[in-house]
This record gives C-alpha cells, structure tokens and sequence, in this order.
C-alpha cells in the first residue's frame, strides 16, 4: 500500500483533522484497469456534490484528476481510495468556516474478489443490523460506515460474500458493500435511497445501461418477500461490478431461483466501456 496526503508521500494525518475526530467527510473506492480509474467522473461528480451537500470545500477537481491519474498510471489492476475531510478544526461539532479539506490518496492491490467470475453467483445473507433513517445523509458515502461494520462483523463463513442490510422499517436497502437489483420480466428494480444507503457509480452505471438491453429501470421500496420472488438478483460496487447472486440465506430459509443473464451482459457493457 502507498499513501498520500495533500498530495505528498505519507501516512501522518493530524489528530485534529474533523475525519478523524467526528467523520466528517466522504471517501471514494476506485477500481484501476490498465492504468486507468474506471468511470472517473462518476465517481469525482459523486464525490463533489457529496462535499456541496456537506458544506466542504472540496479539492479542485483538476488536481484530483492529475493525482488520481498519476497514482494508477503504471498499474494494470489496483484500487485506489480517495478520502476528503473538512481538514483540521477546533474542539467542538460546529465547524468554523475556515478549515481546509484534507485529502488521503491510497493505492492497494486488486483484491481476488474484484475479478470474481459473473457466471459463478454467491452466496449472501440477511443480516441483522438495520440502517438508520437519515435523509440529509441519504446517498453519500461519508466516512461514517459504522452500520456497515457492525453488519459485516455477523458472520465469518467464508462462503457467504454479502450480507444484505434492511432500514429499521424493514425494508431492503443495500448490501454492506454494494447496492441491490432485482429483475422481475423486463423491470429492473433497486431500492429507493432517499432515507439511507449509498448512491453508487456502478449503481449508476446499471440504471443508466437498463433500457439499452430492454429493461424498464425502477427505483422504490423493496422487501424480502421481492427477493424471493424474483427472477434474478444482484449487487453492484465499483470494484467488483455486476455480481449475481445464487443463493440468499434469511434464518433457515434459503433462496435460489435466480437466473444470471442480465449481470453477465452488464458485465459484458462495462468492460466494453473501458
């Protein structure tokens, strides 16, 4: 792993950085093919209007377009996490108004799973921690990850690569590191995430290649009983892409008739996209 803060070689941050002391900021997961970032302006769009919406003045986009360019440059297959605080402040919630971004730039290798095989589904389960209804935060992928923690920490079977997370009200929001989709004919569903979870690139990328293969994209509210009758179910993140799911496990219930032909020709679009 290689670090960079502020654009220079590194790994100390200061202990007063907002990050650090509260979460306040964002953070984006790249996946870098052929030395390049895959869909760069969704994620640098993303995360700029995340830092309007938050109130931090965020990096110019030209710089971080040069840093991230240069840190994958030379690199076949890696990740690169890109990480932005409102910087260093006082003690205290309130921010002043003077603080100056931060950001964190790391390189890491392309971990196995990010090349895992579309036609080979896995396995996923519900998990029990619920996500919190927040509108003001609903979409952005800000550093505080917590209920995705905790929820990634229910199991250690090394066979189950997923677990899917409800809101409090019961209805399905996301994976712990992915958004959901769910074909049923020719509609394609995802969850609606105007009060929790995260606002994908690749998510955006699936909704905005839906009608080129016949399909009538659809965001609302999803429950279990959707999942289980569904045609076919997959989740999306930027490293991995379209990743079908074979098997949903909820208590002793197990699921399984999901067909796999709209993530594979997904798959197929994004690697032509490269």
């Amino acid at each position: 792993m290689i670090s960079w803060i502020d654009g220079a070689r590194g790994t100390r941050i200061d202990w007063r950085d907002r990050g650090l002391q509260y979460g306040d900021g964002l953070f984006e997961t790249m996946r870098v093919r052929a030395g390049r970032v895959r869909l760069l302006d969704a994620h640098l769009e993303r995360l700029l209007a995340g830092c309007a919406r938050l109130g931090i003045t965020p990096p110019p986009a030209a710089r971080l377009r040069r840093e991230l360019a240069a840190a994958a440059a030379g690199h076949g297959d890696a990740v690169l996490k890109l990480i932005v605080t409102r910087g260093r402040g006082e003690r205290g919630y309130r921010p002043t108004g003077r603080e100056r971004s931060t950001r964190i730039l790391s390189r890491w290798p392309a971990p196995p799973s990010a090349g895992c095989d579309p036609a080979r589904p896995i396995t996923v389960r519900v998990c029990r921690t619920r996500l919190g209804l927040n509108p003001a935060l609903a979409g952005l992928k800000t550093l505080n990850r917590l209920e995705s923690v905790l929820a990634r920490a229910e199991w250690r079977d090394a066979r189950i690569a997923e677990g899917l997370m409800l809101d409090v009200e019961g209805h399905v929001v996301c994976g712990t590191m992915s958004n959901l989709f769910l074909r049923q004919g020719t509609v394609l569903a995802t969850p609606l995430l105007d009060r929790c979870g995260v606002a994908g690139v690749m998510r955006r990328f699936v909704l905005g290649e839906a009608r080129s293969l016949g399909l009538r994209p659809s965001e609302r509210r999803i429950g279990l009983q959707d999942l289980a009758s569904a045609e076919e179910v997959f989740v999306t993140n930027a490293l991995a892409g379209p990743v079908p799911i074979g098997v949903i496990r909820h208590g002793r219930e197990r699921w399984r008739p999901f067909a796999t032909e709209t993530a594979r020709r997904l798959r197929e679009r994004l690697d032509a996209s490269r």
